[in-house]
């Protein structure tokens, strides 16, 4: 009998690297981001509950809290975090939206990603402005 050796490609076959030569639609983008940002939140929620309750125990420790989040770095994080709640809350509507069957067909989809961007960094950057007291 003859062998027969195969030499062709495995295309199951897919490294973290590959994916980075793929492009993402402007859909793809806000779904992904909408996950990590989901994931975030979750993630830093015993954090976030751990100073709040610092924060309500007494006077003291809310003007410890409130030195500590006075830094340019601490600001930034606060930034991020208000922009991912934000941006999951605008992709969690586009969502329910397309969940009722609108806005499913692929220049309708693009629309709403680039808006659900578009607002989330718009409402992202007021209340930066508002967090480093320009207003």
């Amino acid at each position: 009998m003859s062998e027969v050796v195969k030499n062709r490609p495995r295309y199951g076959v897919m490294r973290l690297i590959d994916a980075t030569g793929y492009r993402l639609p402007l859909a793809g983008v806000v779904s992904i981001l909408h996950r990590i940002s989901g994931m975030l939140m979750f993630l830093l929620l015993p954090f976030i509950l751990f100073l709040l309750d610092k924060s309500l125990t007494s006077e003291v420790s809310f003007a410890e809290l409130q030195a500590f989040t006075s830094g340019v770095f601490v600001k930034l994080v606060i930034l991020a975090l208000v922009w991912a709640f934000l941006h999951h809350f605008c992709a969690g509507v586009r969502h329910l939206i397309m969940d009722l069957h609108y806005g499913l067909d692929k220049h309708t989809a693009r629309k709403s990603a680039a808006s659900v961007l578009t607002v989330s960094v718009a409402l992202a950057a007021l209340v930066g402005l508002k967090l480093f007291g320009v207003f």
